[in-house]
């Protein structure tokens, strides 16, 4: 596996700055510590500019290369982590009770503050490589709001890069695929108004338990008669609150959940049929129903050259057999596909070997993927900017 020989010299480097990001977690777009860590190495690295407070509390570093060059393209990183208790028994455990890296942010965050290192050392290409610190991405949308701080514009990006570990492909493999390579994540919440009543007289009452277990039925309906059997949905209920004892029928209820799609009009189907089904399963049973439908992140579409050009340049890295060019669909959801819908660009996983899933208290990102991921990041910029 051909890594960038000075990325393997930086591997432990960049290990212990990931272990320091593992260990301090932050939410969302409160990321203060470690957005101050990124700004304060990319200035010790020498970046031609660091720029804090995009987007809130994302950083942005301009490295150019020694030769002239009109090129310029983007490499984002997520920093934030999840609130979630770790469950790892790991010497660099999270620190913060209910919160920890469990999607692998820090190691996002590590690798490219290892290439920004490298890039602004040896400078060897023709135009300028952005790298991009972002915060929020679970769930706060901060590319969204980079992107509306003028991230694209006033940095001039022309094309732009991302990339996600991936548990379950082995350590120095990669996976990417052109079009849809992620879902659209939309939200949905059900307020279910019933009538309240003795759990023994159930006659006289509206049971709102009942209803909303009805609902979570025949939602899943849609999926499997409503959406063609060769396109991709899933509706997932994840809340159910209703009652507060064991002997009254409550009188309010509320789900909640998510809708996803890989294309607008199966998106759409689903924003319908879901608000179809719930109001009449509620009015079946003499409730109410209110949804409120929220539309999350959109698909994330891999334009087709570039995905093609980093497919070659994790063959390069990796191995001509060692590169999934056709990865299925994955139904998650990336708020990266934000800033692909500005500028054409390809978001790439790499392997993270045989750990626990994304969002599990007892997954950890694998350090080993490390010079896998920072030498992605080095010859994708030399090789774009080759000038």
């Amino acid at each position: 596996m051909p890594i960038v020989n000075r990325v393997a010299d930086l591997h432990n480097e960049i290990k212990e700055w990931r272990r320091d990001f593992h260990a301090h977690p932050e939410l969302r777009y409160d990321v203060h510590r470690t957005a101050g860590s990124v700004a304060e190495k990319l200035k010790s690295f020498g970046c031609d500019e660091v720029v804090p407070g995009i987007g809130r509390t994302g950083v942005v570093g301009v490295i150019r290369g020694r030769k002239s060059g009109a090129k310029v393209i983007g490499l984002r990183a997520d920093m934030d982590a999840l609130p979630l208790e770790e469950e790892t028994g790991l010497p660099y455990k999270s620190t913060v009770p209910g919160k920890m890296h469990a999607c692998g942010h820090d190691g996002h965050t590590a690798m490219l503050l290892g290439a920004a290192k490298y890039l602004a050392e040896t400078r060897n290409f023709a135009g300028t490589a952005v790298v991009i610190f972002q915060p929020a991405e679970e769930g706060g949308a901060g590319a969204l709001a980079m992107v509306k701080d003028g991230l694209i514009s006033r940095f001039g990006i022309q094309e732009v890069y991302g990339m996600h570990n991936y548990p379950g492909l082995p350590i120095g493999q990669f996976a990417i695929r052109p079009g849809a390579m992620m879902a659209a994540a939309d939200h949905l919440q059900i307020e279910i108004e019933g009538k309240g009543g003795h759990a023994a007289r159930p006659h006289l009452s509206i049971d709102t338990i009942l209803v909303g277990a009805q609902m979570i039925n025949q939602l899943q309906s849609i999926v499997a008669r409503n959406v063609d059997p060769l396109e991709a949905a899933v509706v997932s209920v994840c809340m159910f609150q209703a009652g507060h004892t064991d002997n009254v029928i409550p009188q309010h209820a509320v789900l909640r959940g998510t809708a996803r799609s890989l294309t607008p009009e199966v998106r759409e189907l689903l924003h319908q049929r879901i608000g179809e089904v719930v109001e009449g399963t509620a009015r079946l049973y003499g409730a109410t129903a209110k949804v409120t439908y929220t539309n999350g992140y959109p698909v994330v579409v891999n334009h087709e050259r570039q995905t093609a050009f980093a497919a070659d340049v994790a063959r390069e890295i990796a191995g001509k057999d060692k590169v999934d060019i056709d990865v299925p669909p994955v139904m998650g959801a990336e708020d990266f596909a934000f800033m692909l819908a500005e500028r054409p660009g390809a978001f790439i996983f790499v392997g993270n070997g045989d750990s626990a899933g994304l969002h599990h208290p007892a997954y950890d990102f694998n350090d080993e993927t490390i010079p896998v991921g920072t030498s992605y990041w080095v010859r994708l910029s030399e090789t774009a900017l080759a000038g």
